[in-house]
């Protein structure tokens, strides 16, 4: 109560009884609790009034513990992902009191950070699914620095949980398996058990943005496993960009030649054919010969469809 009244200035007690989820009786009550322990509550009475902490009074209490000291650095992961893991009570009172601490003339900035910054995670058109049942023992084994014993795809493993990554509304462990450190999908866990009396010690040269950049880079390399060659006009060459793979476009660019021949990375013939439609007229295939057959069948019928052969 006194971390809302010294960040907000002045509350009713209808405010105070909605935000802290008790009845209007008990903020009565809890006034007067503060007044006999030395904390000056004033009331201002009639319409419009409410409870404020007399002008220059600042409460001590604002001091952060770990918990919420660590939440605090959350302030992008949006709500629901807190939630998700457990973490928004400690969220919400860390955010609180960051904003006790703060001088009048900045205590609108939570506010009006909130209504110009929003972080959106999951993808369009995304169902939105439940939390994974795992994902908060997950969650607090990662603070907690504790294993856990999991079952996960029908082999049972004990992991050191380093960090939890949220990807297009996907939620992934990294943890470390004996000396090797591996990517787990949180969804596909069929067992956690967190140990909690017990605790690893964190490898201090791990870093988790960086080692999931990597395994990003290296997942998205790996799923390129044909090569295609094609004959570009100097529009397909400024398509390739928006066209190509990510992974695949540093090495393409790297292999285009002054008339337009580029050798392009590929997950299969499929994909391939699907991106070589995208070119339209831009770009021709010089092989696989499979690939350059689907692209003449998919003219012929074009042809067909606009009455091409009249």
């Amino acid at each position: 109560m006194i971390l809302l009244l010294q960040a907000r200035g002045g509350m009713t007690a209808a405010e105070l009884a909605r935000e802290l989820e008790v009845s209007e009786r008990t903020i009565h009550r809890d006034v007067l609790a503060l007044s006999e322990a030395g904390v000056p509550v004033h009331a201002d009475r009639g319409r419009g009034g409410g409870y404020r902490l007399l002008d220059g009074y600042r409460t001590r209490l604002t001091g952060l513990d770990r918990a919420e000291a660590e939440a605090l650095f959350l302030s992008g992961v949006p709500e629901t992902s807190l939630r998700e893991m457990g973490l928004a009570e400690a969220a919400a009172t860390a955010r609180l009191k960051a904003s006790a601490a703060l001088s009048p003339a900045l205590r609108d900035a939570p506010s009006s950070a909130a209504q110009r910054f929003h972080l959106d995670a999951p993808g369009w058109f995304a169902p939105g699914d439940p939390p994974p049942p795992s994902l908060a023992p997950l969650a607090r084994a990662v603070w907690g620095d504790h294993p856990v014993r999991t079952r996960y795809r029908d082999r049972e493993r004990v992991l050191e949980p380093y960090g939890l990554v949220l990807k297009a509304g996907v939620w992934y462990l990294a943890a470390r398996a004996g000396e090797r450190f591996l990517i787990f999908r949180v969804d596909r866990f069929e067992l956690v058990e967190v140990a909690h009396e017990r605790r690893f010690a964190r490898d201090r040269e791990f870093q988790l943005a960086a080692f999931w950049a990597e395994q990003s880079a290296r997942f998205s390399r790996s799923l390129l496993r044909e090569t295609v060659t094609l004959r570009l006009s100097p529009m397909g060459v400024r398509l390739l960009r928006h066209i190509a793979d990510p992974a695949a476009l540093d090495d393409a660019l790297a292999s285009l030649t002054a008339d337009g021949v580029v050798r392009l990375r590929v997950e299969s013939v499929e994909v391939a054919y699907g991106q070589v439609l995208r070119f339209g007229p831009e770009a021709e295939v010089l092989e696989p010969a499979r690939l350059r057959d689907l692209v003449v069948q998919a003219v012929s019928r074009l042809s067909r469809l606009y009455g091409g052969g009249s």
